[in-house]
């Protein structure tokens, strides 16, 4: 394997739709206590909840190494668009992420690249990095077609307005988000790689200008196989991230 590049460690929470105030706080608190111990410079810990407890979390994880985000937003800046939340919105409410491409909003919201390219801009033009999300689905692995798919993605997803260097990519199989199955690390390190790839010839980026994560039933038994991939700059961790004994030993993972 080829040696791992230096780049900042992304170890990102998403709550999904779980959680109220009292076990949001209890959670967050917990891993608030472990991430002020664990904080490096070379380590970013994000908590994404649901919109309702976003100003909570905000308030809580204000002046500590803890940051918050969104798990989506609109690509307009306001209007009539009944229980949607702006980029700006989720600024005002503390967030400095936001998550955008989730398989979850293009296959349950049937979301299109080109919508998510849209989101990404309107989160950088509001001042969040986005966390924007490509994976293929299993039948497409099995066809062979993941390169293509991702490739198809990254494309037509990415931004071209904006700080385009504060976007952080995530690979997410989708026959890998809460299936417990999660890719090799050859597998991992191959896609990583592919990506990097891209990113340099169809945007110019340089290998360690853009944070690429992997996520996909990321657990403590597999996070520290996983973060030393090549290309790897952290995880995107989801039904994890809800118990905070085994997030923080996601983190800790980041710090071996």
């Amino acid at each position: 394997m080829a040696q791992k590049t230096y780049m900042k460690t992304y170890i990102i929470g998403n709550w999904k739709m779980h959680g109220v105030r009292t076990s949001a706080r209890a959670l967050a608190s917990t891993v608030l206590d472990a991430a002020g111990r664990l904080a490096s410079q070379k380590t970013e810990v994000i908590l994404c909840p649901p919109a309702t407890l976003l100003s909570l979390i905000a308030d809580l994880t204000y002046n500590t190494p803890v940051r918050c985000g969104g798990q989506d937003c609109h690509a307009e800046a306001e209007g009539a668009y009944t229980g949607e939340i702006s980029a700006a919105m989720l600024r005002d409410a503390g967030a400095t992420y936001v998550i955008v491409g989730h398989s979850e909003r293009r296959a349950g919201h049937s979301e299109s690249s080109r919508e998510v390219n849209r989101k990404a801009e309107a989160a950088l033009a509001a001042g969040l990095r986005p966390v924007l999300c490509v994976g293929e689905s299993l039948a497409e692995r099995k066809a062979g077609r993941a390169m293509d798919t991702v490739r198809r993605q990254l494309r037509e997803s990415m931004p071209r307005q904006g700080d385009t260097k504060r976007v952080i990519v995530a690979y997410e199989p989708v026959w890998a988000i809460g299936t417990g199955q999660v890719a090799n690390a050859s597998d991992i390190a191959e896609m990583h790689a592919h990506i990097a790839t891209l990113l340099k010839s169809e945007f110019g980026f340089a290998e360690t200008e853009v944070a690429v994560l992997y996520g996909g039933s990321v657990k403590p038994a597999n996070a520290a196989e996983i973060l030393r991939c090549p290309g790897v700059h952290g995880v995107l961790v989801g039904s994890a991230s809800l118990n905070a004994e085994e997030f923080v030993a996601i983190i800790n993972a980041a710090q071996s």
